[in-house]
């Protein structure tokens, strides 16, 4: 059944749709767009709140590295806006595009906070949290609050962009953020290093994130992943900079690691569509069936694959960013239960997995998120409760019976 959906026209009209829904007991999906409806669990409300008319950038000082814009503005905008400064969000959220099927630039940076979505850079710069200064929102109670502020400075309530980055939209709706941006790098290029497999793969990553060629990004593909590497194992180191920076690092790489298999330059149009391809998901993301998202120490990504194709596991395909520490794995439709196995051996290495595409039933039925120890879980529910009292904001998009 098609839902109600409500479309605020600001931050007034939003408070009023969220304390008449709590009056009437009338949960609320919140969503931006709707573009990634088809993430985590699906939401128990008759009626859809879509931030999608709160739009506009209201602040931008590209000499203050600072934007502020509502909650519907469109990654397409942002990412127009910084590039006329040949700026850029440094934490390149993924979209879902390849995954979930929609345009690229379609999603709203309110989501890109509320997913807490980060791209290939993570383990330089740090997720999408790390770079929230500060927001507007509306609680479930339908009460309209701040946190934080236009600088790193300002830490009055700033613990509070960390809690809602993350949380997708069960705590407060978010009406406006303000976060910092980053100069866009002169060039980039990736080192290509071919014919590795998992274990030496990783042990290259990891040696390489350690160096003072300071890579960008570090990621591995099977043979057999989709795009212009399938034909063989692929290691990619990314660099980024000033022409003459980039080229002296790369000669560095390039000597150290040569000795390990054939090398092949990616130069700018290259390097970029590889690394955006790959923050998509894009080896992997077209493939029918389950996408887990799965997050271990780097060293033991190939440990995990091992230990599930020991179990039988039917696997379509996997890669390895964020130096390894970064699993993404595809699993054949129709092959029974999945969710059991993949926890229990995420769970044995200490790490933890999110189902991000599956089916409605399956969705409904299996734990999207990782389960969570009881204390952990126990305080999530109080946080929970403090801003939401009711239940009114997306229930059920995170946890069963929410």
């Amino acid at each position: 059944m098609a839902r109600t959906v409500h479309a605020p026209r600001d931050e007034a009209d939003l408070a009023a749709l969220v304390a008449s829904a709590r009056e009437t007991r009338a949960p609320l999906a919140v969503e931006g767009r709707g573009t990634r409806r088809a993430l985590g669990r699906p939401v128990e409300a008759p009626a859809t709140l879509s931030t999608a008319d709160l739009s506009g950038i209201t602040l931008y000082e590209p000499a203050e590295l600072v934007m502020t814009a509502r909650a519907g503005t469109s990654l397409a905008e942002i990412r127009a806006t910084l590039a006329s400064a040949n700026q850029e969000l440094a934490f390149d959220p993924i979209e879902h595009t390849a995954l979930l099927g929609h345009d690229a630039g379609s999603t709203t940076i309110a989501a890109a906070f509320a997913l807490n979505a980060s791209g290939p850079r993570r383990p330089k710069i740090g997720a999408a949290r790390d770079h929230l200064l500060g927001f507007r929102a509306v609680n479930g109670l339908g009460e309209t609050f701040k946190s934080g502020g236009r600088v790193m400075k300002n830490v009055t309530g700033f613990d509070l962009s960390k809690l809602v980055c993350g949380s997708w939209g069960t705590l407060a709706v978010l009406s406006e953020v303000t976060f910092k941006v980053m100069p866009a790098p002169e060039t980039t290029e990736t080192i290509a290093v071919f014919g590795l497999d998992d274990e030496a793969a990783g042990r290259l990553m990891r040696e390489a994130s350690g160096l003072p060629q300071e890579v960008d990004a570090f990621a591995h593909l099977p043979a057999g992943a989709d795009g212009p590497f399938s034909h063989v194992a692929t290691t990619l180191l990314r660099l980024d900079g000033p022409p003459v920076s980039v080229a002296s690092r790369e000669a560095d790489l390039v000597a150290r690691f040569k000795a390990l298999g054939q090398i092949e330059i990616l130069g700018e149009d290259d390097s970029r569509r590889a690394w955006t391809d790959l923050r998509e998901a894009g080896p992997i993301a077209r493939r029918p069936g389950a996408i887990w998202r799965i997050s271990l120490a780097p060293s033991d990504g190939p440990k995990l694959v091992a230990a599930l194709r020991a179990r039988e596991l039917p696997l379509a395909g996997w890669f390895y960013d964020w130096v390894g520490g970064l699993v993404w794995l595809a699993l054949e439709p129709e092959a029974g239960p999945q969710a059991g196995p993949v926890r229990a051996e995420v769970d044995r290495l200490g790490g933890h997995a999110t189902l991000i595409r599956a089916g409605e039933l399956v969705r409904g039925v299996d734990d999207v998120f990782h389960p969570q120890p009881a204390p952990l879980a126990a305080l999530a529910a109080r946080v929970k409760r403090a801003f939401d009292p009711d239940g009114i904001l997306s229930p059920g998009r995170m946890t069963k019976g929410a």
